[in-house]
């Protein structure tokens, strides 16, 4: 846990120290000078300015990530419904054929994808990365809902419809409440997936249209030099949104892993 926890304390710590102290040697461990000129600098505020473009990056991975979080939930629900609770040919073969395509890396794809985008014109669009993203969290999502959905007693809904629910009143005030937990926690890897991808992104964008910030962090770097105070400052601030929303749904998180855990 330490060896996983220091080098992300040392982005962190460095985002507030300027070049000199990062680079000095011997190394400067505890931080004597902790400034904000590092995140003033790449935001083009204050008299040194690095000037990236720093909010079209944040805006287009909140875009991306988020357009491609909700359609991968919504094609995952009705994946994992369907997978959890009715029978149809080749229902299995499917499955294995989604786990498998998921278990390939995504930078395998990278040349694919690159030559089939360029002759459907996707390169450097936020829709492109999109498609590629829920492409890669569907199988994920969908093997993860349908484990929740399994763990809720048919019976239940059935007893909803004897009521006089119908089939899709019975799914929606009885099966999505119980597996709300399950759900949130396949929404949170989906976003994950999508805000921290590097290898793709890098490949499909080119402009600030469609560049996200993993891939922004590649302007602090030059033939010679590379920018440690300002890489760890963006660094930083890819981070934030991704602990924040962990923090807002860490209740459903927790349960529905606890829940997927224990009974799975």
């Amino acid at each position: 846990m330490i060896i996983m926890c220091v080098p992300g304390l040392w982005v962190v710590l460095s985002a507030f120290r300027p070049n000199s102290e990062i680079l000095a040697k011997p190394p400067v461990w505890i931080p004597q000078n902790l400034t904000l000129d590092n995140f003033r600098k790449i935001f083009g505020l204050g008299s040194e300015q690095i000037g990236l473009p720093v909010g079209s990056y944040f805006m287009n991975s909140v875009i991306i990530a988020a357009t491609s979080t909700f359609i991968a939930l919504v094609i995952g629900m009705a994946g994992g419904y369907a997978f959890a609770r009715y029978r149809f040919a080749g229902k299995g073969g499917i499955f294995l054929g989604l786990m498998l395509f998921r278990a390939v890396p995504g930078i395998a794809l990278s040349l694919p994808v690159f030559m089939i985008w360029s002759k459907l014109g996707l390169i450097d669009t936020k829709l492109g990365l999109v498609i590629v993203y829920v492409s890669l969290n569907v199988p994920f999502t969908i093997w993860l809902i349908d484990g929740f959905f399994r763990q809720i007693p048919l019976a239940l809904s059935e007893a909803a419809q004897v009521d006089g629910c119908t089939r899709w009143q019975a799914f929606w005030k009885i099966e999505f409440p119980l597996a709300r937990s399950g759900i949130a926690a396949a929404g949170v890897f989906a976003f994950l997936t999508s805000w921290n991808e590097f290898a793709l992104a890098s490949q499909l964008t080119r402009s600030t249209d469609s560049k996200t910030l993993p891939v922004g962090l590649l302007d602090f770097t030059a033939q010679f030099t590379i920018d440690w105070a300002g890489m760890c400052a963006m660094a930083v601030i890819i981070i934030i949104p991704a602990l924040a929303l962990t923090f807002l749904v860490q209740k459903h998180l927790i349960a529905g892993l606890t829940f997927g855990g224990v009974k799975g």
